[in-house]
C-alpha cells in the first residue's frame, strides 16, 4: 500500500515545500546575494536602493508629506533593499515606517535595525506603498502540460504524474499546443495581488520576471521560463533534490489584475532618476580621484551598477508593474 509520502501532491504544493517547507530552500538558508545562490537588483550595489528611495520620496510628496509614511516590502529576504534605502538619505526618512515582510525566519534574523520585521503582511488597510522585488516568481504555481489536451501536473514519489484533461480548459491556455508544452497557472500570485489591491490605499509596485501572456510561455521551451538556481548558476531539473535549489518561473501578466503601468526595469529606473545619480557619482569621482576615499569609490561604482541594472539582456529587462488605489 503506498505511503502518504508517495501520494500525489499538486505542483504548487511541491514548489511550496521545496522553497518554504521544513527542509525548503529558503528555510535552510538559501538566499540572494554575492555569497548566496542568485543576485537581485538590490545586491548589485547601493544604486538600486537609492533609486527606490527617490521613488518613495515622490510617493510621500504625492501623499502630502504625511508625518507617518508606511512602506511594506514583501519578500524582503535578508533585508538588503531595506538596508540600502535606510542609507540613501531619503527626504521621507523621518516619516518612514518600513515593514520588511519575509516568511523565512532565517532571513528575518538578518534584517537591519530600524525596520519592523514581519512574517506576513498585516491585516486591514495597507496605506502607503507596497513593493516587492522578485516575489511573485517564487510564489507556488500550478503547472499545465499539453499531452493530447491540457492536463495538470502532480508530483508523487519524486516523479511527475498528469491528471485527466482539464474540463473546462482554463481560458488563458491556448486551445492547442505542441506535445509536451507547459504553462504556469499562477493562482497564488493572482490572489496575492488581488488581496493587496483590495486593501490598498496607495501604490503597489512589483519588479519581476513577467511575461505578457500565458500562451506566449506555452509556445516557448519550458526550460526558458521554469528555472532553478543554485550557487549563482542554473540548477538541475526542478524535481531534483527538492530544497537544495531555488525554483522560479516567469509570471504571465494576463493572469493578474490589470496593472495601471507596465515598464521595463530600465525605463522605471530612468523615470526615477538613475541617470542623475550616475552623473552625481561621476562628478564626485572626478573631484576626488586623486585621493579617493570610500565615498568616492562608492560613487564611482554607480557607473558599473547602472550598466548592470539597465542591461536589457539582464536585470534591465525585468518588468515593473504598478497599481494605484
Amino acid at each position: 500500500m503506498p505511503s502518504d509520502a508517495d501520494a500525489p501532491v499538486g505542483f504548487d504544493r511541491f514548489v511550496f515545500d521545496a522553497l518554504y517547507g521544513p527542509r525548503g530552500f529558503y528555510t535552510s538558508g538559501g538566499a540572494a546575494g554575492r555569497r548566496g545562490d542568485f543576485i537581485t537588483s538590490a545586491e548589485v550595489g547601493p544604486l538600486f536602493a537609492a533609486v527606490v528611495a527617490r521613488f518613495l520620496d515622490s510617493e510621500w510628496e504625492r501623499a502630502g508629506r504625511p508625518d507617518r509614511f508606511a512602506v511594506f516590502e514583501v519578500g524582503a529576504g535578508p533585508g538588503t533593499l531595506a538596508r540600502g534605502i535606510g542609507a540613501a538619505g531619503a527626504a521621507c526618512a523621518p516619516a518612514l515606517e518600513y515593514h520588511a515582510v519575509e516568511i523565512s525566519g532565517v532571513q528575518r534574523e538578518r534584517h537591519p535595525d530600524g525596520v519592523k520585521s514581519l512574517a506576513s503582511l498585516p491585516e486591514g488597510e495597507l496605506r502607503g506603498v507596497v513593493l516587492a522585488n522578485e516575489l511573485l516568481d517564487n510564489l507556488p504555481f500550478r503547472l499545465a502540460v499539453y499531452d493530447g489536451g491540457w492536463r495538470e501536473a502532480f508530483v508523487a514519489g519524486g516523479t511527475e504524474v498528469l491528471s485527466a484533461r482539464f474540463d473546462p480548459v482554463p481560458s488563458v491556455l491556448p486551445v492547442v499546443a505542441d506535445h509536451g508544452a507547459r504553462a504556469p497557472l499562477v493562482d497564488a500570485a493572482a490572489r496575492w495581488v488581488g488581496d493587496v489591491l483590495g486593501r490598498l490605499a496607495g501604490t503597489l509596485v512589483l519588479f519581476d520576471y513577467f511575461a505578457p501572456t500565458t500562451a506566449g510561455l506555452a509556445a516557448r521551451p519550458w526550460r526558458d521560463w521554469l528555472r532553478t538556481y543554485r550557487g549563482h548558476e542554473r540548477g538541475g531539473h526542478y524535481l531534483d533534490e527538492p530544497g537544495t535549489q531555488d525554483i522560479t518561473c516567469e509570471v504571465p501578466i494576463d493572469q493578474l489584475p490589470s496593472a495601471d503601468t507596465i515598464r521595463s526595469q530600465a525605463q522605471w529606473l530612468a523615470l526615477h532618476g538613475i541617470d542623475e545619480l550616475v552623473a552625481e557619482g561621476r562628478a564626485v569621482w572626478a573631484e576626488q580621484a586623486a585621493r579617493p576615499g570610500l565615498e568616492a569609490l562608492r560613487m564611482r561604482s554607480r557607473v558599473s551598477e547602472a550598466e548592470a541594472l539597465c542591461d536589457q539582456e539582464g536585470l534591465g529587462g525585468f518588468t515593473v508593474c504598478e497599481w494605484r488605489r
